[in-house]
């Protein structure tokens, strides 16, 4: 497939469609019906379907806009550290991680790069179908307006994938940003981000039309320093990182009860990790149309298309020479989803629909030798999932149970790895066979409204996720190490049950507490099997079992918000893997607390700061080497100055805490340093 082609040829008409829709609305159309009565008014919302009274039944969480856009760092991954269980591969934001690394989990379920949590921008999926990866950078909080978190499997649209839980982000419309909101920031390195969003009504529709650039003032930004100073040599290199994103957004009525949504985003990041050349970038595009009806018969239609590519240099650390060049990774993703709610009784939310995704991907890369090429490597395959799901919310006076049935229908073919050698013959030629299979999911749960100020809840479900391209037919190398692919890699199926308790003891108050216990088996690790050498292998399980904690308090100008996770996740394994049974999975820490205190004297003022720890995790499965535990210190200001015009002061680890991001025996890479953010915000209603 001729991939640039197909890319255009699909966002094209997408994107043309929605703009059609949304151009001829005029203001007024549907007030009158034609006999010259008064019509309801046309509520147009740019959201999906309303929620079901079941969704207390399960551990959710929720971020409102102004938490989002008062994060001290300006990304997303910040605003998601605040929900407790939220987990990233490695602890360091998108400036300074390889791209392929920003894989999202919940429950401590992790243990290799790719997301075991599904995350949807306006109901669309928007990892890296091949690796798994979330593209944080391309997802500006200044253009959301809620993120939802719910915690374990789930079963209803592109549950596929969802063992630990689906984090749904929200975009906002001209009633939260006003009809212009720009921002300009430099820090004291001399990094930039510039941002400007727009969100005319047009009608009874809207657009929203978002930018945003992260930077140097001349030049990429020059970064931090990930390398200790004791470790540093001549070839080392700070962080240095440009990003750009672009978002389009269309929402028009087409009658008193259907609307239509159109979508279009578009990204490149490119960063430089350790040493110098040692460079990888990520870029994508997508564009998306949804139809939302809000009749008696209710109904949710989605289409998508994604491509998005990604290369990595990988700098040996001891020649300081290129070892390896992965040049390119195109992907192409189509999909949707049709959902349909019929009018069954004021007691029953009942959801019945099906989801498509199709993906295909392969990688181009050239060893190197010596510092010369030394050969070629293409290596890919397609994958498709066809869900199947219904989903009921039975209201019975003070309870309301849930119960949802999920089929999954997967295909794994067309996978092959080729290998030329440095005179041009062919070295390795493998085709890998296909694969397919049929996996049914159930997931239910009960909430007991107890009084107004006591709920009690319980869940117990069950899911599973297929291995991504990427663990099926990519070796990766972060030198020295290097972790082969295996195409024979199994689907991961998670069985799990939860109990809760939400309390509203009094005004401003709330509290929640969750007692699980995940069982993920036959998950995907990096298994150790020899020295500097990894396998992707199916290990019997990770079994989590913990508590998760969140406080929310507001008194007046003054809010407390904070979250708690302590898990006890092990690794299960026997035969040749028995050496790493009972051991805590890679990459995953047994505590993690956030805390925001939030003081808004007046409107348009906000003052804030944030304390995070988190518990010292392993950096391999053998448990060699530690992450030490940190504990960071961050802030945000916001301060009017006159007319549209307001102060922006921000401030990451202003303690300057020394966060370990990577310990490779005693080679270690450093999270964020403390820096310190000044700016002027516009906003323009």
């Amino acid at each position: 497939m001729n991939l640039p082609r197909s890319r255009a040829a699909l966002a094209g008409p997408i994107l043309a469609l929605g703009m059609f829709a949304a151009g001829p609305v005029q203001a007024g159309a549907s007030d009158r019906r034609d006999d010259g009565t008064q019509a309801a008014a046309i509520l147009v919302t740019g959201h999906g379907l309303e929620d079901g009274p079941a969704v207390p039944a399960y551990d959710v969480a929720t971020i409102g806009r102004g938490a989002i856009t008062a994060s001290p760092s300006g990304r997303i991954e910040d605003v998601l550290s605040a929900i407790a269980g939220f987990q990233q591969f490695r602890r360091t934001d998108s400036r300074a991680a390889n791209p392929s690394a920003q894989g999202v989990t919940l429950r401590a379920l992790g243990g290799n790069a790719s997301s075991r949590a599904l995350l949807l921008l306006d109901g669309v999926p928007v990892a890296n179908p091949f690796f798994g990866y979330v593209p944080l950078s391309a997802l500006s909080p200044d253009r959301l307006s809620t993120v939802r978190v719910t915690r374990g499997g789930g079963a209803g649209a592109f549950g596929a994938g969802a063992v630990s839980g689906t984090i749904e982000l929200t975009s906002a419309g001209p009633d939260e940003i006003g009809a212009l909101q720009a921002a300009a920031l430099v820090d004291q390195r001399g990094e930039t981000q510039l941002s400007a969003t727009a969100a005319p009504r047009l009608g009874q529709g809207f657009v929203v039309a978002s930018g945003q650039w992260d930077g140097g003032l001349w030049d990429r930004g020059q970064g931090f320093w990930t390398t200790p100073k004791d470790q540093r040599v001549a070839a080392s290199a700070r962080a240095a990182y440009e990003s750009w994103s672009g978002s389009l957004r269309a929402v028009a009525p087409l009658t008193d009860t259907i609307e239509i949504q159109a979508s279009g985003l578009a990204y490149h990041n490119a960063r430089t990790l350790r040493f110098q050349g040692a460079d990888s970038t990520s870029s994508g595009q997508q564009a998306s149309l949804r139809l939302v009806g809000r009749g008696e018969w209710r109904f949710d239609v989605l289409g998508y298309v994604q491509a998005q590519d990604f290369s990595n240099v990988v700098i040996s650390s001891s020649s300081f020479k290129k070892t390896l060049d992965q040049a390119k990774t195109p992907t192409l993703a189509v999909g949707g989803k049709a959902e349909l709610r019929p009018p069954v009784g004021a007691a029953h939310v009942l959801r019945l629909g099906a989801d498509l995704r199709l993906a295909e991907g392969h990688l181009v890369e050239v060893p190197y030798t010596a510092g010369a090429p030394s050969g070629f490597r293409r290596a890919g395959g397609d994958q498709s999932n066809l869900g199947l799901y219904a989903e009921d919310d039975w209201t019975l006076g003070a309870f309301v149970l849930t119960a949802g049935l999920r089929a999954d229908r997967w295909t794994i073919c067309g996978g092959f790895f080729r290998e030329l050698n440095a005179a041009g013959a062919v070295s390795q030629d493998t085709t890998f066979p296909n694969r397919s299979g049929w996996n049914a999911n159930a997931r239910g749960g009960l909430v007991w409204h107890a009084g107004k100020a006591l709920s009690l809840r319980a869940a117990a479900y069950t899911g599973m996720r297929v291995p991504t391209l990427n663990e099926l037919y990519r070796p990766f190398v972060v030198f020295p190490v290097r972790t082969a692919a295996n195409a024979a890699l199994k689907p991961e199926r998670l069985r799990g049950y939860e109990a809760g308790i939400d309390l509203h003891p009094a005004p401003g108050l709330s509290l929640s507490l969750t007692a699980f216990d995940n069982r993920l088996e036959d998950a995907i690790a990096n298994v150790t099997i020899g020295t500097n050498l990894r396998e992707r292998q199916n290990v019997d399980a990770i079994h989590a079992r913990g508590i998760e904690a969140s406080a929310d308090l507001s008194l007046g100008q003054v809010s407390l918000n904070g979250s708690l996770a302590w898990t006890d996740s092990k690794v299960e394994a026997s035969g040749a893997q028995a050496p790493l049974d009972g051991m805590r999975p890679a990459q995953v820490p047994r505590l993690a607390t956030s805390a925001t205190l939030a003081w808004a004297p007046r409107p348009g003022w906000r003052l804030a700061a944030t304390l995070r720890h988190l518990g010292a995790q392993y950096e391999d499965d053998l448990q060699a080497d530690t992450l030490p535990a940190a504990t960071t210190l961050d802030a945000y200001a916001l301060l009017p100055l006159a007319g549209p015009f307001s102060l922006v002061l921000r401030g990451e680890n202003l303690a300057d805490e020394t966060v370990v991001t990577r310990n490779q025996a005693g080679s270690i890479d450093l999270g964020t340093p403390r820096t310190l953010w000044a700016g002027i915000k516009v906003g323009l209603r």
